[in-house]
């Protein structure tokens, strides 16, 4: 596999540009999986949502999130095998294919001739698959599996990576505004930090909204926020 090393640090630099934004990243991911792996046409993340329903996270076309719509209904296919059976399934000839009848007439239909999935991740109920597609039958020999299962690690661990840093991201952000909010109590009603925290809970609980929304809206216009409390 001549230059397969040169690919793959280019994908890793190309993923490393989008790192900390999660869906920049599968774009990237779909983008560079059809400039690295041989005989692709088409390629598209999936994520299965309680192990049942599939979901087209990036594409780089229709097809890949047709195809998707398509094993969400009839519950069955490659993706769904990829994330609950086996790393990695090829399909050489989907109008051919005999372990899932229905979707393989569908799916030759809208266009998949030859597909290879693979599993990305595994957590709780959620699974990932990088899905393949080539329009023409028999198009991906041993070299693409290859190169389509070492392109999946790495994509694998770009999205980790970028959904560890989002959340860090959108964590700080909470903390940074309910510290906010709670300096805005103790500064102008002489409070402790727990008795503003305290303050900022019994608003949310007595409006019945989330202590997020309360904390925002007093950093934002320097009010408690008022309503219809509820009354014991």
């Amino acid at each position: 596999m001549p230059h397969l090393g040169e690919t793959m640090s280019r994908v890793a630099r190309r993923l490393q540009e989008e790192h900390g934004d999660v869906e920049a990243t599968l774009a990237a991911i779909t983008t560079a999986a059809v400039a690295a792996v041989p005989g692709a046409d088409e390629c598209g993340i999936s994520y299965v949502i309680g192990r049942r329903r599939v979901e087209a996270r990036a594409a780089t076309s229709d097809l890949p999130r047709e195809v998707d719509r398509l094993q969400s209904r009839v519950q069955q296919g490659p993706c769904l095998d990829a994330v609950f059976e086996e790393e990695t399934v090829r399909v050489d000839d989907v109008a051919g294919e005999r372990r899932w009848p229905e979707f393989a007439q569908e799916a030759a239909a809208l266009g998949a001739g030859s597909m290879m999935c693979f599993r990305l991740f595994v957590e709780g109920d959620r699974l990932g698959a990088l899905n393949v597609y080539a329009r023409a039958a028999g198009a991906f020999g041993e070299e693409a599996q290859e190169i389509g299962q070492m392109f999946a690690s790495h994509a694998a661990v770009a999205l980790a990576g970028a959904e560890h840093e989002s959340n860090l991201r959108v964590g700080m952000g909470t903390r940074d505004l309910i510290g906010q909010a709670k300096g805005i109590l103790m500064e102008r009603h002489k409070l402790t930090a727990e008795q503003a925290f305290d303050v900022l809970a019994k608003v949310s609980q007595e409006l019945n909204r989330k202590l997020l929304d309360v904390a925002r809206e007093l950093a934002d216009t320097g009010a408690v926020p008022a309503g219809n409390r509820r009354r014991d």
